[in-house]
């Protein structure tokens, strides 16, 4: 629940915000925190718009949103930040694909596999902490498959046309369904982060304020791993 102190004209405070963010933010917490404040403040209407990281952030510096969900590897001077979700990506392949089900694989069984890879600047891009690892490990298979979704990366995994990299709990179900299958390394590869982002500088109406303290609070309530449903 949110903990506002809330004073009688919460329920009359108006406004819009502009909320910008990547796709598929998967998290139980962030879900209940939207309803607590729709409740808490009915009357201020909120925009959610999708969008590739890179945009959220020029969007950000030119103070056309209220705040931002995305990813964020160089902190910037004009733009505050707060990690929001942590996601832990590892490798999997799907039902249809040759290695599905075995027990005894390592991480050298897989360097020759072909890739399924996010197009997307959010973890696809060159620098990307998936692409150094490929590049460490020594991957020699193609990227026979692409897309900027994660649904779509999902799906072209599940349907055999390579191994890939997704969030561990977002394919939760999926690994009980049996449509995907986890490989090695067993700890995972790496760690995404989130960030609540906005600008410093920009001037807030009354309704943006209230969000991003209430937003604010939330994270401080709740251990990243909770945010994720862990």
């Amino acid at each position: 629940r949110l903990e506002t102190e809330l004073d009688d004209g919460s329920a009359d405070l108006t406004g819009s915000i502009r909320l910008l963010t990547v796709s598929r933010i998967e998290s139980p917490v962030y879900d209940e925190f939207l309803a607590d404040f729709h409740r808490a403040y009915p009357r201020i209407d909120l925009q959610i718009d999708v969008m590739r990281s890179s945009d959220i952030l020029s969007s950000l510096l030119q103070k056309t949103a209220t705040a931002g969900l995305g990813l964020c590897r160089t902190p910037h001077d004009k733009l505050e930040m707060r990690c929001f979700l942590r996601q832990r990506y590892a490798i999997y392949c799907g039902r249809h694909h040759r290695l599905f089900g075995q027990t005894q694989l390592r991480m050298e069984d897989l360097l020759t596999e072909n890739f399924v890879s996010f197009t997307s600047d959010q973890i696809g891009d060159s620098l990307s902490p998936l692409t150094v690892f490929r590049d460490q490990k020594g991957f020699t298979g193609r990227i026979v498959a692409s897309s900027p979704s994660l649904e779509e990366v999902r799906r072209l995994i599940f349907a055999g046309y390579g191994i890939g990299c997704l969030p561990e709990h977002i394919v939760r179900d999926d690994i009980a369904q049996q449509r995907l299958w986890r490989l090695p390394p067993d700890d995972g590869l790496v760690d995404v982060d989130v960030f609540l982002l906005w600008h410093r500088e920009r001037k807030m109406n009354a309704a943006e304020l209230a969000f991003l303290d209430a937003m604010e609070r939330c994270m401080q309530r709740y251990a990243l791993a909770e945010r994720l449903g862990n």
